[in-house]
Protein backbone atom coordinates (compact mmCIF):
# COMPACT_ATOMS: atom_id res chain seq x y z
CA UNK A 1 0.00 0.00 0.00
CA UNK A 2 1.64 3.10 -1.34
CA UNK A 3 0.96 6.37 0.60
CA UNK A 4 -1.30 8.04 -2.25
CA UNK A 5 -3.63 5.30 -1.20
CA UNK A 6 -3.11 6.33 2.44
CA UNK A 7 -4.23 9.43 1.78
CA UNK A 8 -7.41 8.58 -0.31
CA UNK A 9 -8.38 5.83 2.48
CA UNK A 10 -7.87 8.91 4.78
CA UNK A 11 -9.84 11.30 2.66
CA UNK A 12 -12.41 8.76 2.20
CA UNK A 13 -13.31 7.69 5.69
CA UNK A 14 -13.42 11.17 7.10
CA UNK A 15 -16.11 12.21 4.31
CA UNK A 16 -17.95 9.19 5.18
CA UNK A 17 -17.94 10.15 8.50
CA UNK A 18 -19.11 13.41 8.70
CA UNK A 19 -22.08 12.58 5.94
CA UNK A 20 -22.97 10.16 8.73
CA UNK A 21 -22.66 12.86 12.01
CA UNK A 22 -24.70 15.10 9.54
CA UNK A 23 -23.08 18.39 11.47
CA UNK A 24 -22.34 20.18 8.66
CA UNK A 25 -24.40 20.52 5.27
CA UNK A 26 -23.66 18.09 2.61
CA UNK A 27 -22.61 20.85 -0.07
CA UNK A 28 -19.74 21.80 2.29
CA UNK A 29 -18.58 18.43 2.95
CA UNK A 30 -18.33 17.44 -0.39
CA UNK A 31 -16.34 20.73 -1.41
CA UNK A 32 -13.78 20.07 1.99
CA UNK A 33 -13.33 16.56 0.82
CA UNK A 34 -12.93 18.15 -3.09
CA UNK A 35 -10.05 20.42 -1.80
CA UNK A 36 -8.21 17.74 0.23
CA UNK A 37 -7.41 15.62 -2.85
CA UNK A 38 -6.30 18.91 -4.63
CA UNK A 39 -3.97 19.83 -1.74
CA UNK A 40 -2.53 16.60 -0.91
CA UNK A 41 -1.59 16.23 -4.29
CA UNK A 42 -3.78 13.29 -5.18
CA UNK A 43 -5.41 15.49 -8.16
CA UNK A 44 -4.79 18.55 -10.27
CA UNK A 45 -6.46 21.23 -10.34
CA UNK A 46 -8.39 20.33 -13.22
CA UNK A 47 -9.05 16.80 -12.08
CA UNK A 48 -10.00 18.32 -8.85
CA UNK A 49 -12.78 21.01 -10.99
CA UNK A 50 -14.03 18.01 -13.35
CA UNK A 51 -16.80 17.56 -11.26
CA UNK A 52 -18.77 20.53 -12.42
CA UNK A 53 -18.76 19.67 -16.10
CA UNK A 54 -19.14 15.49 -15.37
CA UNK A 55 -21.96 13.85 -16.85
CA UNK A 56 -23.79 13.49 -14.10
CA UNK A 57 -24.19 17.36 -12.36
CA UNK A 58 -24.98 18.34 -16.04
CA UNK A 59 -27.59 15.68 -16.09
CA UNK A 60 -28.93 17.01 -12.82
CA UNK A 61 -28.94 20.70 -13.63
CA UNK A 62 -30.82 19.43 -17.03
CA UNK A 63 -33.33 17.34 -15.10
CA UNK A 64 -34.14 20.31 -12.43
CA UNK A 65 -35.01 22.60 -15.11
CA UNK A 66 -37.29 19.67 -16.62
CA UNK A 67 -39.12 19.26 -13.83
CA UNK A 68 -39.88 22.76 -13.18
CA UNK A 69 -41.47 23.14 -16.47
CA UNK A 70 -43.25 20.04 -16.22
CA UNK A 71 -44.70 21.42 -13.05
CA UNK A 72 -45.78 25.07 -14.37
CA UNK A 73 -47.68 23.19 -16.76
CA UNK A 74 -49.72 21.10 -14.35
CA UNK A 75 -49.42 18.19 -16.05
CA UNK A 76 -48.53 16.17 -13.32
CA UNK A 77 -51.11 17.72 -11.13
CA UNK A 78 -53.65 16.14 -13.11
CA UNK A 79 -51.41 12.51 -12.83
CA UNK A 80 -51.72 13.26 -9.10
CA UNK A 81 -55.92 13.78 -8.96
CA UNK A 82 -55.39 10.49 -10.95
CA UNK A 83 -54.09 8.56 -8.36
CA UNK A 84 -56.29 10.03 -5.34
CA UNK A 85 -58.91 9.20 -7.09
CA UNK A 86 -58.15 5.83 -6.46
CA UNK A 87 -55.57 5.55 -3.52
CA UNK A 88 -58.19 8.12 -1.14
CA UNK A 89 -56.16 9.74 1.80
CA UNK A 90 -54.36 6.05 2.41
CA UNK A 91 -50.78 6.67 2.63
CA UNK A 92 -49.85 3.01 2.08
CA UNK A 93 -51.91 3.00 -1.28
CA UNK A 94 -50.16 6.70 -2.34
CA UNK A 95 -46.87 4.85 -1.54
CA UNK A 96 -47.63 1.65 -3.49
CA UNK A 97 -48.98 3.41 -6.46
CA UNK A 98 -46.39 5.92 -6.70
CA UNK A 99 -43.69 3.01 -6.22
CA UNK A 100 -45.35 0.82 -8.63
CA UNK A 101 -45.84 3.90 -11.81
CA UNK A 102 -42.52 5.45 -10.99
CA UNK A 103 -40.29 1.91 -10.97
CA UNK A 104 -41.97 0.91 -13.90
CA UNK A 105 -40.96 4.06 -16.13
CA UNK A 106 -37.76 4.21 -14.52
CA UNK A 107 -37.50 0.62 -16.35
CA UNK A 108 -37.64 2.32 -19.36
CA UNK A 109 -36.25 6.00 -18.64
CA UNK A 110 -33.09 6.71 -17.12
CA UNK A 111 -33.87 7.26 -13.39
CA UNK A 112 -32.95 10.52 -12.49
CA UNK A 113 -35.75 11.56 -15.32
CA UNK A 114 -38.23 9.44 -13.82
CA UNK A 115 -37.45 11.22 -10.34
CA UNK A 116 -37.99 15.05 -12.23
CA UNK A 117 -41.14 13.91 -13.73
CA UNK A 118 -42.22 12.58 -10.39
CA UNK A 119 -41.30 14.93 -8.15
CA UNK A 120 -43.68 18.09 -8.88
CA UNK A 121 -46.87 14.81 -8.10
CA UNK A 122 -45.09 13.89 -5.06
CA UNK A 123 -45.29 17.40 -3.96
CA UNK A 124 -48.72 18.00 -4.69
CA UNK A 125 -49.99 15.05 -3.11
CA UNK A 126 -48.55 15.68 -0.08
CA UNK A 127 -49.79 19.14 0.17
CA UNK A 128 -53.51 18.13 -0.83
CA UNK A 129 -53.87 15.41 1.35
CA UNK A 130 -51.16 16.94 4.46
CA UNK A 131 -49.32 13.88 4.24
CA UNK A 132 -45.84 14.52 5.50
CA UNK A 133 -43.23 15.19 2.26
CA UNK A 134 -40.57 13.29 4.17
CA UNK A 135 -42.85 10.25 4.24
CA UNK A 136 -43.66 10.02 0.37
CA UNK A 137 -40.45 11.42 -1.27
CA UNK A 138 -37.76 8.67 -0.01
CA UNK A 139 -39.89 5.64 -0.86
CA UNK A 140 -40.87 7.01 -3.86
CA UNK A 141 -36.77 7.72 -4.61
CA UNK A 142 -35.71 4.20 -3.90
CA UNK A 143 -39.20 2.60 -6.10
CA UNK A 144 -36.98 5.04 -8.59
CA UNK A 145 -33.36 3.29 -8.26
CA UNK A 146 -34.93 -0.03 -7.93
CA UNK A 147 -36.94 0.63 -10.89
CA UNK A 148 -33.62 0.95 -13.27
CA UNK A 149 -33.08 -2.93 -12.97
CA UNK A 150 -36.24 -4.08 -14.70
CA UNK A 151 -34.93 -3.82 -18.19
CA UNK A 152 -31.55 -3.48 -19.49
CA UNK A 153 -31.86 -0.31 -20.33
CA UNK A 154 -32.47 0.93 -16.83
CA UNK A 155 -29.03 2.47 -16.23
CA UNK A 156 -25.34 2.56 -17.34
CA UNK A 157 -23.84 -0.06 -15.88
CA UNK A 158 -26.76 -2.32 -17.44
CA UNK A 159 -26.39 -1.02 -20.85
CA UNK A 160 -22.21 -1.29 -20.36
CA UNK A 161 -22.93 -4.92 -19.31
CA UNK A 162 -23.63 -6.25 -22.95
CA UNK A 163 -21.30 -4.14 -24.27
CA UNK A 164 -18.55 -5.30 -22.24
CA UNK A 165 -20.07 -8.73 -22.63
CA UNK A 166 -19.60 -9.18 -26.94
CA UNK A 167 -16.07 -7.28 -25.96
CA UNK A 168 -15.08 -10.87 -24.24
CA UNK A 169 -16.82 -12.90 -26.61
CA UNK A 170 -19.82 -13.84 -24.28
CA UNK A 171 -23.30 -13.61 -25.39
CA UNK A 172 -25.21 -10.59 -24.23
CA UNK A 173 -28.40 -10.39 -22.29
CA UNK A 174 -31.56 -9.50 -23.93
CA UNK A 175 -33.81 -6.40 -23.11
CA UNK A 176 -35.94 -8.40 -20.79
CA UNK A 177 -33.47 -10.72 -19.14
CA UNK A 178 -33.37 -8.72 -15.97
CA UNK A 179 -36.42 -8.09 -15.35
CA UNK A 180 -37.17 -11.31 -12.80
CA UNK A 181 -34.88 -9.97 -10.86
CA UNK A 182 -35.86 -6.18 -11.13
CA UNK A 183 -39.35 -7.47 -10.01
CA UNK A 184 -37.98 -9.43 -7.25
CA UNK A 185 -36.56 -6.03 -6.17
CA UNK A 186 -39.28 -3.78 -6.57
CA UNK A 187 -42.03 -5.99 -4.70
CA UNK A 188 -39.54 -7.18 -1.85
CA UNK A 189 -39.38 -3.25 -1.11
CA UNK A 190 -42.63 -2.46 -1.20
CA UNK A 191 -43.07 -5.35 0.89
CA UNK A 192 -40.31 -3.89 3.32
CA UNK A 193 -41.40 -0.70 3.05
CA UNK A 194 -45.48 -0.77 3.29
CA UNK A 195 -44.33 -3.31 6.83
CA UNK A 196 -41.38 -1.17 8.38
CA UNK A 197 -42.36 2.77 7.26
CA UNK A 198 -43.68 3.36 10.17
CA UNK A 199 -40.43 2.95 12.16
CA UNK A 200 -38.37 4.26 9.39
CA UNK A 201 -39.73 7.05 8.26
CA UNK A 202 -40.37 10.12 10.21
CA UNK A 203 -44.05 10.62 10.61
CA UNK A 204 -43.78 14.48 11.47
CA UNK A 205 -43.50 17.19 9.11
CA UNK A 206 -40.85 18.79 8.22
CA UNK A 207 -39.99 22.43 9.59
CA UNK A 208 -40.71 23.67 6.03
CA UNK A 209 -44.30 22.35 6.49
CA UNK A 210 -44.99 23.20 10.04
CA UNK A 211 -44.18 26.49 9.75
CA UNK A 212 -45.35 27.22 6.24
CA UNK A 213 -47.24 30.37 5.35
CA UNK A 214 -50.49 29.16 5.98
CA UNK A 215 -50.30 27.76 9.18
CA UNK A 216 -48.33 30.96 10.80
CA UNK A 217 -51.18 33.06 9.52
CA UNK A 218 -53.69 30.82 11.36
CA UNK A 219 -51.65 31.06 14.25
CA UNK A 220 -51.25 34.96 14.62
CA UNK A 221 -54.68 35.73 13.63
CA UNK A 222 -56.09 32.98 16.21
CA UNK A 223 -58.27 31.23 13.32
CA UNK A 224 -59.59 27.56 12.75
CA UNK A 225 -58.45 25.72 9.18
CA UNK A 226 -61.17 23.33 10.17
CA UNK A 227 -64.01 22.63 7.54
CA UNK A 228 -67.02 20.33 7.87
CA UNK A 229 -69.51 19.35 5.18
CA UNK A 230 -73.03 19.14 5.84
CA UNK A 231 -76.10 18.09 3.48
CA UNK A 232 -79.83 20.49 4.10
CA UNK A 233 -82.22 17.96 5.43
CA UNK A 234 -85.96 18.43 3.89
CA UNK A 235 -86.64 19.85 7.70
CA UNK A 236 -84.23 22.23 8.38
CA UNK A 237 -85.44 25.08 9.11
CA UNK A 238 -82.47 27.19 7.23
CA UNK A 239 -84.60 26.34 3.71
CA UNK A 240 -85.69 29.45 2.25
CA UNK A 241 -83.09 31.36 4.54
CA UNK A 242 -80.35 34.09 2.98
CA UNK A 243 -76.93 33.82 4.45
CA UNK A 244 -77.49 36.89 6.09
CA UNK A 245 -80.39 35.44 7.78
CA UNK A 246 -78.86 32.33 8.97
CA UNK A 247 -77.33 33.59 11.74
CA UNK A 248 -74.22 32.05 11.23
CA UNK A 249 -72.20 34.97 11.48
CA UNK A 250 -73.44 36.22 14.87
CA UNK A 251 -74.48 33.72 16.62
CA UNK A 252 -71.87 30.95 15.72
CA UNK A 253 -68.43 32.78 14.37
CA UNK A 254 -68.58 30.88 11.05
CA UNK A 255 -67.99 30.94 7.74
CA UNK A 256 -69.87 28.87 4.86
CA UNK A 257 -67.25 28.94 2.35
CA UNK A 258 -68.54 27.22 -0.55
CA UNK A 259 -72.48 25.84 -1.42
CA UNK A 260 -72.94 22.94 -3.67
CA UNK A 261 -75.84 20.99 -5.42
CA UNK A 262 -75.44 18.53 -7.91
CA UNK A 263 -72.67 19.62 -9.94
CA UNK A 264 -73.01 23.30 -9.55
CA UNK A 265 -70.43 24.91 -6.47
CA UNK A 266 -70.67 28.41 -5.33
CA UNK A 267 -67.82 29.48 -3.56
CA UNK A 268 -68.13 32.28 -1.39
CA UNK A 269 -71.62 32.75 -1.36
CA UNK A 270 -72.82 36.58 -1.03
CA UNK A 271 -75.28 37.27 1.71
CA UNK A 272 -78.82 37.45 -0.46
CA UNK A 273 -77.41 33.30 -1.22
CA UNK A 274 -80.76 31.14 -0.05
CA UNK A 275 -80.78 27.91 1.58
CA UNK A 276 -82.92 24.72 -0.22
CA UNK A 277 -83.24 21.56 0.81
CA UNK A 278 -80.30 18.78 -0.60
CA UNK A 279 -78.00 21.66 -0.99
CA UNK A 280 -74.49 20.52 0.70
CA UNK A 281 -72.42 23.69 2.56
CA UNK A 282 -68.85 23.69 3.70
CA UNK A 283 -68.30 25.72 6.80
CA UNK A 284 -65.01 26.77 8.30
CA UNK A 285 -64.49 27.16 11.58
CA UNK A 286 -64.30 26.10 15.11
CA UNK A 287 -65.39 22.49 15.85
CA UNK A 288 -67.60 22.78 18.58
CA UNK A 289 -69.70 25.64 16.54
CA UNK A 290 -70.21 23.63 13.53
CA UNK A 291 -71.28 20.81 15.50
CA UNK A 292 -73.99 22.74 17.94
CA UNK A 293 -75.37 25.08 14.53
CA UNK A 294 -75.39 21.84 12.49
CA UNK A 295 -77.67 20.27 15.21
CA UNK A 296 -79.79 23.76 15.87
CA UNK A 297 -80.89 23.16 11.66
CA UNK A 298 -81.11 19.73 11.16
CA UNK A 299 -77.71 19.15 9.02
CA UNK A 300 -76.25 16.20 8.20
CA UNK A 301 -72.82 15.76 7.84
CA UNK A 302 -71.57 14.33 4.97
CA UNK A 303 -67.97 13.17 3.42
CA UNK A 304 -66.46 16.05 1.13
CA UNK A 305 -67.64 15.60 -2.20
CA UNK A 306 -64.83 15.44 -4.96
CA UNK A 307 -66.16 18.45 -6.31
CA UNK A 308 -65.32 20.70 -3.19
CA UNK A 309 -61.47 18.77 -3.12
CA UNK A 310 -60.59 22.50 -4.00
CA UNK A 311 -61.09 23.56 -0.74
CA UNK A 312 -58.68 21.17 0.97
CA UNK A 313 -56.19 21.70 -0.98
CA UNK A 314 -53.73 23.85 0.04
CA UNK A 315 -52.20 24.34 -3.99
CA UNK A 316 -56.19 25.43 -4.93
CA UNK A 317 -57.43 27.57 -1.68
CA UNK A 318 -55.98 29.19 1.18
CA UNK A 319 -55.79 32.10 3.30
CA UNK A 320 -54.61 35.60 2.66
CA UNK A 321 -54.13 38.74 4.22
CA UNK A 322 -55.18 42.34 2.70
CA UNK A 323 -54.58 45.73 3.38
CA UNK A 324 -56.81 48.59 2.26
CA UNK A 325 -54.64 50.66 0.78
CA UNK A 326 -55.28 54.44 0.51
CA UNK A 327 -57.65 55.67 -2.21
CA UNK A 328 -59.13 52.31 -2.44
CA UNK A 329 -62.62 51.83 -3.63
CA UNK A 330 -63.72 50.08 -0.88
CA UNK A 331 -62.88 52.67 1.86
CA UNK A 332 -65.49 54.46 3.35
CA UNK A 333 -67.93 51.48 2.39
CA UNK A 334 -68.82 48.51 4.25
CA UNK A 335 -68.31 45.12 3.01
CA UNK A 336 -71.97 44.77 2.45
CA UNK A 337 -72.52 48.01 -0.01
CA UNK A 338 -69.37 47.09 -1.62
CA UNK A 339 -70.07 43.39 -2.83
CA UNK A 340 -67.36 42.08 -1.71
CA UNK A 341 -68.20 38.43 -1.76
CA UNK A 342 -70.25 39.22 -5.02
CA UNK A 343 -67.19 41.06 -6.81
CA UNK A 344 -64.00 38.57 -5.66
CA UNK A 345 -65.94 35.34 -4.69
CA UNK A 346 -63.70 35.20 -1.48
CA UNK A 347 -65.10 34.64 2.27
CA UNK A 348 -64.07 37.63 5.23
CA UNK A 349 -63.33 35.35 7.82
CA UNK A 350 -61.75 38.42 10.04
CA UNK A 351 -61.29 42.36 10.29
CA UNK A 352 -59.27 44.44 11.80
CA UNK A 353 -60.26 47.38 12.29
CA UNK A 354 -58.72 50.71 14.69
CA UNK A 355 -56.62 48.43 16.16
CA UNK A 356 -58.89 45.43 17.36
CA UNK A 357 -59.94 41.82 15.43
CA UNK A 358 -62.94 41.93 14.52
CA UNK A 359 -64.53 38.75 13.89
CA UNK A 360 -68.36 37.32 13.14
CA UNK A 361 -70.97 39.93 11.52
CA UNK A 362 -68.59 42.46 10.02
CA UNK A 363 -70.62 43.38 7.17
CA UNK A 364 -71.57 47.05 7.98
CA UNK A 365 -68.22 47.89 9.61
CA UNK A 366 -67.68 51.33 7.40
CA UNK A 367 -64.29 50.09 5.94
CA UNK A 368 -61.17 52.33 6.41
CA UNK A 369 -57.21 52.42 4.81
CA UNK A 370 -55.32 50.26 6.47
CA UNK A 371 -57.86 48.23 7.70
CA UNK A 372 -56.76 44.53 7.50
CA UNK A 373 -59.06 41.57 6.17
CA UNK A 374 -57.93 37.80 6.71
CA UNK A 375 -59.95 36.29 3.66
CA UNK A 376 -60.32 32.40 2.57
CA UNK A 377 -60.91 31.21 -1.28
CA UNK A 378 -59.41 29.94 -4.39
CA UNK A 379 -55.94 31.34 -5.40
CA UNK A 380 -57.17 32.16 -8.65
CA UNK A 381 -59.53 34.40 -6.75
CA UNK A 382 -57.85 36.03 -4.25
CA UNK A 383 -54.73 36.78 -7.35
CA UNK A 384 -57.89 38.35 -8.81
CA UNK A 385 -57.95 40.94 -5.60
CA UNK A 386 -53.91 41.45 -6.30
CA UNK A 387 -54.45 42.66 -9.44
CA UNK A 388 -56.95 45.29 -8.75
CA UNK A 389 -56.57 48.24 -7.26
CA UNK A 390 -58.58 48.34 -4.04
CA UNK A 391 -56.45 45.71 -1.83
CA UNK A 392 -52.84 44.71 -1.44
CA UNK A 393 -51.93 40.93 -0.86
CA UNK A 394 -49.20 40.88 1.59
CA UNK A 395 -49.56 36.96 2.18
CA UNK A 396 -47.32 35.52 -1.10
CA UNK A 397 -49.68 33.60 -2.73
CA UNK A 398 -49.01 29.53 -2.46
CA UNK A 399 -49.82 28.99 -6.12
CA UNK A 400 -47.97 28.47 -9.17
CA UNK A 401 -49.34 29.73 -12.01
CA UNK A 402 -50.02 26.84 -14.34
CA UNK A 403 -50.16 27.55 -18.02
CA UNK A 404 -52.26 24.13 -19.15
CA UNK A 405 -52.24 25.57 -22.73
CA UNK A 406 -48.83 24.53 -23.21
CA UNK A 407 -49.01 20.68 -21.58
CA UNK A 408 -48.11 19.27 -24.20
CA UNK A 409 -45.20 20.98 -25.05
CA UNK A 410 -43.91 20.59 -21.86
CA UNK A 411 -44.57 16.64 -22.30
CA UNK A 412 -43.30 16.70 -25.47
CA UNK A 413 -39.85 18.29 -24.56
CA UNK A 414 -39.25 15.75 -21.59
CA UNK A 415 -40.51 12.62 -23.89
CA UNK A 416 -38.03 13.69 -27.02
CA UNK A 417 -35.12 14.04 -24.43
CA UNK A 418 -35.88 10.70 -22.46
CA UNK A 419 -36.04 8.49 -26.10
CA UNK A 420 -32.68 10.83 -27.23
CA UNK A 421 -31.16 9.06 -23.92
CA UNK A 422 -32.54 5.70 -24.39
CA UNK A 423 -31.88 5.87 -28.00
CA UNK A 424 -28.17 5.82 -27.00
CA UNK A 425 -27.49 9.62 -27.47
CA UNK A 426 -25.38 11.48 -24.97
CA UNK A 427 -27.79 11.71 -21.70
CA UNK A 428 -26.89 15.01 -20.54
CA UNK A 429 -27.09 16.52 -23.68
CA UNK A 430 -30.50 14.93 -24.40
CA UNK A 431 -32.17 16.30 -21.29
CA UNK A 432 -30.67 19.58 -21.58
CA UNK A 433 -31.88 19.98 -24.58
CA UNK A 434 -35.37 19.29 -23.27
CA UNK A 435 -34.16 21.93 -21.01
CA UNK A 436 -33.55 24.59 -23.42
CA UNK A 437 -36.60 23.13 -25.73
CA UNK A 438 -39.01 24.31 -23.06
CA UNK A 439 -37.31 27.73 -22.45
CA UNK A 440 -37.59 28.51 -26.69
CA UNK A 441 -41.24 27.02 -26.72
CA UNK A 442 -42.52 29.65 -23.78
CA UNK A 443 -42.82 26.29 -21.54
CA UNK A 444 -40.24 28.06 -18.95
CA UNK A 445 -38.84 31.83 -18.49
CA UNK A 446 -35.10 31.55 -18.39
CA UNK A 447 -34.81 33.35 -15.00
CA UNK A 448 -37.47 30.71 -13.66
CA UNK A 449 -35.07 28.23 -14.98
CA UNK A 450 -31.98 29.32 -13.71
CA UNK A 451 -33.89 29.43 -10.06
CA UNK A 452 -35.21 25.57 -10.74
CA UNK A 453 -31.65 24.53 -9.51
CA UNK A 454 -30.68 23.52 -6.43
CA UNK A 455 -26.88 24.21 -6.16
CA UNK A 456 -26.35 23.04 -2.99
CA UNK A 457 -26.79 19.42 -4.66
CA UNK A 458 -24.92 20.49 -8.02
CA UNK A 459 -22.19 21.28 -5.34
CA UNK A 460 -22.83 17.82 -3.49
CA UNK A 461 -22.48 15.95 -6.95
CA UNK A 462 -19.73 17.62 -8.38
CA UNK A 463 -17.62 17.64 -4.65
CA UNK A 464 -17.74 13.65 -4.61
CA UNK A 465 -16.96 12.91 -8.29
CA UNK A 466 -13.14 13.85 -7.95
CA UNK A 467 -13.12 10.91 -5.12
CA UNK A 468 -14.31 8.47 -7.42
CA UNK A 469 -11.74 9.66 -9.78
CA UNK A 470 -9.11 9.87 -7.12
CA UNK A 471 -10.18 5.89 -6.05
CA UNK A 472 -9.65 5.22 -9.79
CA UNK A 473 -6.63 6.74 -10.41
CA UNK A 474 -4.66 6.11 -7.04
CA UNK A 475 -5.77 2.29 -7.87
CA UNK A 476 -7.47 2.44 -4.16
CA UNK A 477 -10.33 0.95 -5.85
CA UNK A 478 -8.48 -2.19 -6.99
CA UNK A 479 -6.42 -2.31 -3.61
CA UNK A 480 -9.86 -2.60 -2.02
CA UNK A 481 -11.23 -5.51 -4.57
CA UNK A 482 -8.27 -7.35 -4.64
CA UNK A 483 -8.01 -7.28 -0.96
CA UNK A 484 -11.38 -8.63 -0.34
CA UNK A 485 -11.84 -11.19 -3.52
CA UNK A 486 -8.07 -12.38 -2.66
CA UNK A 487 -9.91 -13.37 0.42
CA UNK A 488 -12.81 -15.18 -0.57
CA UNK A 489 -11.48 -17.22 -3.18
CA UNK A 490 -12.19 -20.93 -3.18
CA UNK A 491 -15.58 -20.19 -0.88
CA UNK A 492 -18.76 -21.17 -1.53
CA UNK A 493 -20.29 -19.31 -4.73
CA UNK A 494 -23.02 -17.65 -2.48
CA UNK A 495 -20.31 -16.04 -0.23
CA UNK A 496 -18.48 -15.02 -3.81
CA UNK A 497 -21.53 -13.93 -4.77
CA UNK A 498 -22.36 -11.56 -1.47
CA UNK A 499 -18.50 -10.16 -1.32
CA UNK A 500 -18.85 -8.73 -5.53
CA UNK A 501 -22.16 -7.67 -4.76
CA UNK A 502 -20.60 -6.13 -1.30
CA UNK A 503 -17.50 -4.65 -2.77
CA UNK A 504 -20.15 -3.09 -5.48
CA UNK A 505 -22.23 -1.37 -3.10
CA UNK A 506 -18.92 -0.03 -1.19
CA UNK A 507 -17.85 1.48 -4.44
CA UNK A 508 -21.44 3.01 -5.73
CA UNK A 509 -21.79 5.38 -2.29
CA UNK A 510 -18.35 7.54 -3.34
CA UNK A 511 -17.98 6.63 -7.10
CA UNK A 512 -20.17 6.55 -10.02
CA UNK A 513 -21.52 3.51 -10.82
CA UNK A 514 -20.70 3.26 -14.09
CA UNK A 515 -16.96 3.64 -12.48
CA UNK A 516 -17.61 1.15 -10.53
CA UNK A 517 -18.96 -1.45 -12.96
CA UNK A 518 -15.65 -0.48 -15.15
CA UNK A 519 -13.44 -1.92 -12.44
CA UNK A 520 -15.11 -4.80 -11.08
CA UNK A 521 -16.14 -5.98 -14.92
CA UNK A 522 -12.84 -7.52 -15.84
CA UNK A 523 -12.04 -8.71 -12.03
CA UNK A 524 -15.23 -10.82 -11.64
CA UNK A 525 -14.80 -12.46 -15.43
CA UNK A 526 -11.15 -13.20 -14.40
CA UNK A 527 -12.61 -14.74 -11.22
CA UNK A 528 -15.34 -17.01 -13.13
CA UNK A 529 -12.99 -18.34 -15.39
CA UNK A 530 -10.56 -19.65 -12.90
CA UNK A 531 -14.22 -21.39 -11.07
CA UNK A 532 -15.51 -22.94 -14.33
CA UNK A 533 -18.10 -20.86 -13.94
CA UNK A 534 -20.53 -18.64 -16.48
CA UNK A 535 -19.10 -15.39 -16.14
CA UNK A 536 -22.25 -14.09 -17.51
CA UNK A 537 -24.08 -13.94 -14.17
CA UNK A 538 -21.28 -12.21 -12.03
CA UNK A 539 -21.17 -9.13 -14.69
CA UNK A 540 -24.80 -8.96 -14.28
CA UNK A 541 -24.36 -9.42 -10.49
CA UNK A 542 -22.17 -6.55 -10.31
CA UNK A 543 -24.45 -4.18 -12.59
CA UNK A 544 -27.14 -4.96 -10.40
CA UNK A 545 -25.75 -4.12 -7.59
CA UNK A 546 -24.53 -1.01 -8.80
CA UNK A 547 -27.71 0.61 -8.16
CA UNK A 548 -27.85 -0.62 -4.17
CA UNK A 549 -27.12 3.18 -3.10
CA UNK A 550 -29.38 4.10 -0.30
CA UNK A 551 -27.56 4.66 3.09
CA UNK A 552 -26.23 7.73 1.65
CA UNK A 553 -27.37 10.56 -0.76
CA UNK A 554 -24.76 10.10 -3.01
CA UNK A 555 -27.16 8.79 -5.59
CA UNK A 556 -28.23 11.00 -8.03
CA UNK A 557 -31.91 10.55 -7.03
CA UNK A 558 -31.71 10.58 -3.60
CA UNK A 559 -29.41 13.72 -3.19
CA UNK A 560 -32.24 15.53 -6.07
CA UNK A 561 -34.95 14.72 -3.36
CA UNK A 562 -33.12 15.21 0.37
CA UNK A 563 -34.14 18.78 -0.10
CA UNK A 564 -37.66 18.53 -0.94
CA UNK A 565 -38.00 15.84 1.39
CA UNK A 566 -36.47 17.92 4.19
CA UNK A 567 -33.90 14.91 5.00
CA UNK A 568 -31.48 14.56 7.21
CA UNK A 569 -28.45 12.11 6.48
CA UNK A 570 -28.92 9.98 9.21
CA UNK A 571 -32.42 9.31 7.42
CA UNK A 572 -30.92 7.51 5.00
CA UNK A 573 -28.34 4.86 7.40
CA UNK A 574 -31.80 4.22 9.10
CA UNK A 575 -34.02 3.69 6.25
CA UNK A 576 -31.35 2.67 3.78
CA UNK A 577 -29.35 0.25 6.12
CA UNK A 578 -31.95 -2.22 6.14
CA UNK A 579 -32.86 -1.88 2.11
CA UNK A 580 -29.65 -2.28 1.45
CA UNK A 581 -28.96 -5.62 3.47
CA UNK A 582 -32.68 -6.38 1.60
CA UNK A 583 -31.21 -5.50 -1.36
CA UNK A 584 -28.24 -8.15 -1.17
CA UNK A 585 -29.93 -10.84 0.15
CA UNK A 586 -32.71 -11.05 -2.81
CA UNK A 587 -30.10 -10.16 -5.22
CA UNK A 588 -27.65 -12.72 -4.48
CA UNK A 589 -30.52 -15.27 -3.97
CA UNK A 590 -32.14 -14.55 -7.57
CA UNK A 591 -28.55 -14.58 -9.52
CA UNK A 592 -27.70 -17.51 -7.61
CA UNK A 593 -30.57 -19.32 -7.94
CA UNK A 594 -31.86 -18.52 -11.48
CA UNK A 595 -29.07 -17.02 -13.99
CA UNK A 596 -26.47 -19.10 -12.48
Amino acid sequence: MNIDIIIVLSILFMTALLLIVDKLRIDIVSVLCMLSLAWTGILSPSEVLSGFSSNAVITMIAVMILGRGISRTGLMARFSQLTLRFTGSSRPRIITVLSVASGIMSGFVQNIGAAALFLPSIMNISRSRKIPASGLIMPVGFAIILGGSLTMIGSGPLMLVNDFLTGSSLSPYKLFSVTPLGLSLLFSYLLFFLLLSKYLLRQNRTKEETDGLQARLLEEWGLSSNIRYYKLSEKSPLIGKSLEDAGIWDEYNLNIIAVSRDKSVEYAPWRETRFDSGQIVAILGKEQNTENFAAAHDLVPVARPKRLNMLDDTTGAGFAEVVVPPRSGIAGHSIKNFGLRRHYGIEPVLLYHRGEKVKGNFSDVEIQPGDIFIVHGLWEKIADMKRSHDFVIITPIEIEEKDVSRAWIALLCFAISAGLAVAGFSIPVSFMSGGIAMVLTGVLPIDEAYNAIDWKVVFFMAGLIPLGIAMQKTGTALFIAEGIISRIHGSHIFIILMAISGITVLFSLFMSNVGAAVILFPMVISMASTMNIDPRPLALLVAVSTSNSFILPTHQVNALYKTPGGYRNMDYVKSGGGLTLLYLAVVVTVIYLFYL
